[in-house]
């Protein structure tokens, strides 16, 4: 699992440390000056981490979704523009290649990609947001083998620096699901004169992300820049779309690993009437907190991710799932911790200093190219046929799901669809309660029993809902059911995953963490605060101030970070 990131992790070096090049305080000044950070990309170039994202039979080292997000963690967690900019942006777009390209456009991008070039998604179009079936950039047949591109795109990443572009397009004048294909172009090729960029919008997050656009006047291009057949778009999209929005969102993880220790180092440093921050119990419930939403959205993330591999046929809905409680989990810590730092989190310098700007690259990092609330859609019409077909003891998943060093097969690309068939994991939960030890504990066994009885209300909830709520213009409180859907397969993971690695020694076979992970979802469902009591905060705090001390990540993985 940790193959890799480990000599990642050395290349960068101690963030924390005045004189590391590759620190907080050179991170700090290219923000200061909206500039992406240069040295950091050069040490990324190094490592050679565009290989990452090509699949291992194409010359990569993309063996497992699960793998991939903690190499890209790893850079998330020292700078979000880093993560986004140089990696998660031509991770987006590289997919939709390897989803519904040819053998030859995905040998070629395999090439650019292994030989240090960006490839750019360019998706986005301001008056349609994520309504992509309306997105008006067209590409036209001419008649004469080529489509004529004209229209703008006004939020692209790496629009200059981009050697190739995947650009989601009109093909078809008429409207419909095939009327959208997506084309792989590089700008080289491009008749002089025909494409001019865009100027970046300011923003207050991502500030050194060069978020460009591109306008493109009667410019023609081959037909065979298409990726799939004419019309393929929305599907190739959304079979990609399972692992940008279960990607993105997990590798940002990152960056409330850092926010975590920022806020430890910022609460250490103080000392209120009398006694030191972290020695007051609201400090130790924050951070507990903190801690346990950033493994709680790990287990998710990582189920998710691993489902990717073996059950692609029921990974769709799961991906959209996955990115609406990891990303908005990860948002709300880093808030709360921006409570705890107090008129700490305005410092822009010194150690603290890494925390505002993680707090401002958070949220476009969490967004990406899908709202939450677009996730949220996306699920509602699939929970009837799920719940019919499964949501029972009866429906089990594979146990490889759940056993995070257990080895995957390839990616399976043609097999993703675009709609969940089965949902195993749902089904987990319901079977759960009769494998839990006998030290599982009265209150991991009572919160197990009332998310199986969520399970039981939500599929009673979801046979009442009339057919024109499910779709987009519906009631907008139907929405409610997918996000009491997302919190259910999160409680599902957190129990699983737990059960499946009690032979672990440590802390990842200790019911507390689980227990605790149990109590902040039901708050999601109306069932209590989802506070921490006492009992669970101190252990908790133990662990996170341990690995701190010695430091180790905060997420499942727990690998050895430098300083």
């Amino acid at each position: 699992m940790n193959t890799g990131i480990s000599a990642l992790e050395r290349r960068l070096g101690d963030p924390w440390d005045p004189a590391n090049p590759l620190g907080h305080e050179a991170i700090l000044a290219a923000d200061e000056r909206a500039e992406m950070f240069a040295d950091g990309e050069r040490a990324l170039d190094d490592h050679a981490l565009n290989a990452e994202f090509v699949p291992a039979s194409l010359g990569g080292r993309m063996t497992g979704l699960d793998r991939l997000i903690r190499v890209m963690r790893s850079v998330f967690r020292r700078d979000p523009c880093l993560g986004l900019g140089y990696g998660a942006s031509t991770f987006i777009a590289s997919v939709n290649v390897w989803a519904g390209g040819s053998d030859a456009q995905r040998g070629r991008l395999a090439e650019l990609l292994l030989g240090g070039d960006q490839v750019a998604s360019v998706y986005h179009e301001l008056a349609h947001g994520n309504d992509f079936a309306r997105v008006d950039f067209r590409a036209l047949p001419d008649g004469a083998g080529n489509l004529v591109l004209s229209g703008r795109k006004e939020v692209v990443t790496n629009a200059r620096r981009c050697t190739a572009m995947v650009i989601f397009s009109r093909t078809a004048a008429s409207g419909g699901g095939r009327s959208h294909t997506q084309l792989l172009v590089e700008k080289a090729a491009l008749p002089a004169g025909r494409m001019r960029y865009v100027p970046r919008f300011s923003s207050t997050g991502m500030r050194g992300v060069q978020l460009g656009g591109v306008e493109f006047t009667d410019c023609p291009v081959p037909e065979s820049v298409a990726i799939g057949p004419l019309g393929s778009a929305m599907e190739i999209a959304l079979r990609s779309f399972q692992l940008t929005r279960t990607g993105l969102p997990a590798m940002a993880l990152g960056v409330l690993d850092t926010g975590l220790r920022a806020a430890l180092r910022g609460s250490g440093d103080r000392v209120l009437y009398g006694r030191p921050v972290t020695a007051m119990p609201h400090t130790r419930a924050v951070l507990a907190e903190a801690f346990v939403d950033l493994l709680l959205s790990d287990c998710l993330a990582t189920v998710v991710a691993r489902s990717v591999h073996l059950l692609p046929d029921q990974s769709n809905a799961y991906a959209s799932a996955a990115k609406y409680v990891v990303s908005g989990r990860a948002m709300a810590a880093m808030y709360r911790l921006s409570q705890l730092l107090g008129a700490q989190f305005y410092v822009r310098t010194g150690p603290v200093g890494i925390f505002q700007k993680l707090v401002r690259d958070l949220a476009p990092a969490g967004f990406g190219h899908a709202a939450r609330v677009a996730c949220l859609a996306t699920v509602l019409p699939q929970l009837p046929r799920l719940a019919r077909r499964s949501w029972s003891a009866s429906d089990t998943a594979p146990p490889a799901l759940f056993r995070l060093d257990d080895p995957l097969p390839p990616l399976p690309f043609a097999a993703l669809t675009v709609s969940s068939a089965r949902d195993t994991l749902a089904g987990a939960l319901a079977a759960v309660r009769e494998r839990l030890p006998a030290d599982a504990g009265a209150e991991l066994r009572e919160l197990a029993a009332a998310f199986a009885g969520e399970l039981v209300a939500l599929r009673a909830a979801v046979a009442e809902v009339r057919p024109h709520d499910l779709a987009v213009g519906g009631d907008p409180a139907a929405l409610d059911l997918a996000a009491r859907y997302a919190t259910v397969l999160a409680a599902s993971a957190c129990l699983n995953v737990w059960l499946a690695n009690r032979d672990h020694a440590g802390f990842t076979g200790d019911p507390r963490w689980v227990t605790a992970a149990l109590l902040r979802l039901a708050a999601d469902v109306g069932r209590g605060s989802g506070a921490l009591p006492d009992h669970l905060v101190e252990p908790l705090y133990a662990e996170l101030s341990a690995r701190y001390a010695a430091a180790h990540s905060f997420d499942l993985s727990r690998v050895d970070l430098p300083g």
